[in-house]
């Protein structure tokens, strides 16, 4: 079995490599040439300790894989991160594991890159303000991200403690952007992109509160009873998620669901729109949500690339 450490793929990840990945694989998810299956999840003793398995296969790349990861707070006692992930790909011929790819530092690039996808295609192309809801760990990889798509001159920090949002700006300004906190209403009102990374069970902001021509990336609900954004919001929104039929189920738009199905409320793949099959924002007016709840394609294509660069270095260890 191959296997490529954790200290390996960190450094030879890179957000040009996860952008790359993650349009693969929403293109992959769009145009029938993947599958993606249902979601395990579970959690340790702790309920606050959770852990998901997510698999895919992509059929003209001959990929069969799945990615495991875990949420464990108890971490910071041990001196680890609370987060953690691999990835780990079958051998089509005997089922058996043939690589394994520790990904959690590649997490962060491949989470934030969906988001940067979906600025990179739906936002207005002179958005220039961002706020950011959250002050944990991604917050800081989202925006840095979306950077690279979008010339971010202000970002607005919202958060429930002061002392990490403090934190999180003072890492903004030392990478060369403009950064402060400041209240839900100010940030949703002089922004032309807001980004939620929260784990939070009711809306972060009022619907009011979000003008014309904003996008919305969505990154924090990926599992039931989840809520970042309010419903009226969604009403009036052009809706675009990574997996249609899981972000339903587990994501944003799962509040929305009987409306979808309906017709009522419209939704599509951003995949869909990435190969020109489907419109993007129309209009400087439109305001745009991205819903991501997560896809085992994206860390496949990612894992994969990785895997590859590995192998052409000669670092890739044979176990």
């Amino acid at each position: 079995m191959l296997f490529v450490p954790e200290d390996i793929s960190q450094g030879l990840v890179t957000r040009s490599m996860a952008l790359t990945a993650v349009r693969n694989a929403f293109i992959a998810a769009a145009d029938g040439n993947a599958v993606s299956f249902p979601t395990l999840q579970g959690t340790g003793r702790d309920p606050r300790h959770r852990f998901s398995v997510k698999a895919a296969r992509v059929n003209a790349a001959n990929l069969t894989g799945m990615k495991v990861g875990a949420y464990w707070p108890s971490s910071d006692n041990v001196g680890l991160s609370r987060g953690s992930s691999m990835v780990l790909f079958l051998d089509d011929a005997s089922g058996r594991v043939e690589a394994m790819v520790q990904t959690s530092a590649a997490n962060a690039y491949r989470t934030s890159a969906a988001d940067a996808l979906a600025v990179e295609l739906l936002a207005r192309r002179g958005a220039n303000t961002l706020a950011v809801f959250g002050a944990g760990f991604q917050a800081f990889h989202e925006v840095m991200a979306i950077c690279e798509v979008r010339p971010i001159t202000q970002v607005y920090v919202v958060n429930r403690t002061a002392d990490r949002g403090d934190a999180l700006v003072a890492r903004f300004r030392a990478s060369g952007i403009g950064a402060y906190q400041s209240t839900a209403r100010e940030a949703c009102e002089n922004s032309d992109i807001v980004v939620t990374i929260t784990g939070s069970k009711q809306p972060l902001f009022d619907d009011a509160w979000v003008r014309k021509g904003t996008h919305v990336s969505c990154m924090g609900a990926d599992d039931r009873g989840k809520q970042e954004l309010p419903v009226e919001l969604l009403r009036r929104s052009r809706l675009f998620a990574d997996l249609v039929s899981q972000s339903t189920e587990v994501g944003e738009f799962q509040h929305v669901a009987t409306e979808i199905s309906s017709g009522s409320v419209h939704l599509d793949a951003l995949g869909d729109v990435a190969i020109g099959r489907k419109p993007g924002r129309q209009s400087d007016e439109d305001i745009t949500i991205f819903d991501s709840s997560g896809i085992a394609l994206q860390d496949i294509f990612l894992a994969e690339m990785i895997l590859r660069e590995c192998k052409r270095l000669g670092k890739v260890v044979q176990l």
